[in-house]
């Protein structure tokens, strides 16, 4: 098969989030099966210098937005097997960032049509395109409206995976014309219309031949109007396409056997021994005593979504009770500051990171004993598996994927719960249940030890989740 992956950020180049890890390791998985497969993104004037000995330029082509020319240097350059083909124009990419401006709906027109006409230039006629999230979601129209169908698209099939619902690519009805060159008949007859406005998302998911997600639970949540972000009664129409496919992690870069960013390496018979003194390693990063206590942690976004109120309160109770408390991330300033004031509050418990910091995450992953991740909604998410891969036990809340990829220990499921789990959206629940594992931590440590190397042993690999995705393709392809 000929698969194009288009979307708005792939590792290892462009990341903010979850969306960048599928796009580069499912690629990957790809390749190692054998089937052709390249990543088509935006050239970001933040990554330049990363690549520049190992690119060409491929094509230079101009794409119309309406009235506006708009030009397009595309290049090509090749990362671990996998062929990315990255779109520049200085105007709409050198900004040093990806999202967050004003004219991002315009932004992303430029590369969905710069996108589109890429595969001629470079004689690439894909058998699937993947197309990820809002960004590139009018690609699918662009291609199907067009009577006939370009040669080169003759046989191409969609597919569309929704990563984050909250975005939608909203823009005015006028958007179809001034920046697509499409009719308004497409907003007047409600196929883009959403909300009274054109929706990038909604055309993608009404021209895909297959929509995803990327959890069987998120799926359902998208079905539901409570959960949906106002999506569900557009996923409905499409409901018999619609699929839920867990992601994985990347096994090579969180593998505690050959993880050159902790300090001890360590594999199931050596996990207590490699646990205690990542353990010791990560406290002392922070400048913390070393103790009896258990470590919870916390590497997220530091924003509503990830169940920051949650949290906050659960680490002030956490912090007076003598445990140690590590977060490391960066998101809403309120939130910021609140942590940094549970570290003036318990200076000796707890240790704050604002940012990121790839080797400080290992290090955290490594020693913690416990990792917190109360979302109010988690599409996937990748934080509780990495946690799990190092023997790190999460505590979610069971919604999208956290429900999928823990399950959360009770009295009749010790022998493979990876995790522990609470329903309720409330500060309280979150508290009650890490008093719970608190007496389990102090009173039955080999329960507690047991859990963990269940976690240890938890299959998250991206293997699982290719097989999913080329059966879908095939299906498509017949």
């Amino acid at each position: 098969m000929k698969i194009a992956m288009v979307a708005s950020e792939a590792n290892p180049l462009a990341k903010t989030g979850g969306l960048a890890d599928v796009v580069y390791s499912l690629s990957e998985e790809f390749v190692k099966n054998g089937e052709e497969t390249i990543i088509i993104m935006p050239y970001y004037g933040n990554f330049k210098g990363m690549i520049r000995e190992n690119i060409e330029k491929v094509a230079s082509y101009s794409v119309y937005l309406s009235w506006r020319i708009a030009y397009v240097e595309a290049y090509k350059t090749v990362i671990n097997g996998i062929t990315y083909y990255l779109l520049d124009n200085q105007q709409y990419f050198n900004r040093g960032h990806l999202y967050g401006d004003y004219d991002d709906g315009e932004r992303f027109a430029f590369f969905t049509l710069a996108a589109k006409a890429l595969f001629s230039h470079i004689n690439f006629a894909p058998d699937i395109i993947h197309i990820h999230d809002w960004q590139p979601g009018m690609l699918p129209c662009l291609i199907k409206s067009e009577k006939p169908r370009e040669e080169i698209f003759k046989n191409t099939k969609f597919v569309l995976t929704i990563h984050n619902p909250a975005f939608q690519g909203l823009c005015a009805r006028n958007a179809l014309s001034e920046l697509y060159n499409l009719p308004v008949s497409l907003y007047d007859d409600g196929t883009v219309r959403f909300n009274g406005q054109v929706s990038t998302l909604k055309s993608a998911i009404m021209f895909s031949d297959k929509i995803t997600t990327v959890s069987p639970t998120h799926r359902n949540e998208l079905l539901n109007e409570e959960t949906s972000m106002g999506l569900s009664n557009v996923i409905r129409l499409r409901e018999w396409d619609f699929c839920g496919f867990l992601n994985g992690i990347d096994n090579k870069e969180f593998d505690p056997e050959n993880d050159e960013k902790i300090l001890q390496k360590f594999n199931k018979k050596s996990f207590y021994q490699g646990k205690e003194a990542n353990k010791k390693d990560l406290l002392q990063a922070f400048r913390l005593e070393e103790n009896d206590q258990p470590v919870f942690a916390l590497v997220s976004r530091l924003t509503w979504q990830k169940g920051v109120d949650l949290l906050i309160p659960a680490c002030y109770h956490l912090a007076s009770k003598g445990c140690k408390v590590i977060v490391l991330g960066s998101g809403e300033y309120n939130a910021e500051q609140e942590f940094e004031r549970l570290r003036g509050t318990y200076p000796e418990n707890v240790g704050i990171y604002i940012g990121y910091n790839s080797d400080l995450a290992h290090k955290i992953y490594a020693g913690s004993d416990l990792f917190l991740m109360p979302s109010l909604f988690e599409p996937c998410g990748i934080g509780q598996m990495i946690a799990q891969r190092y023997g790190t036990l999460p505590i979610v809340r069971r919604t999208g994927g956290l429900k999928d990829s823990v399950i959360g220990f009770n009295e009749k499921n010790a022998e493979y719960a990876n995790g522990f789990s609470f329903d309720d959206y409330k500060a309280s629940a979150l508290i009650n249940t890490c008093d719970w594992i608190l007496d389990i931590y102090y009173n039955r440590k080999d329960l507690f030890n047991k859990l963990a190397i269940n976690a240890l042993e938890t299959n998250n690999s991206w293997s699982k989740s290719c097989e999913l995705y080329l059966g879908l393709y095939k299906s498509l392809l017949g």
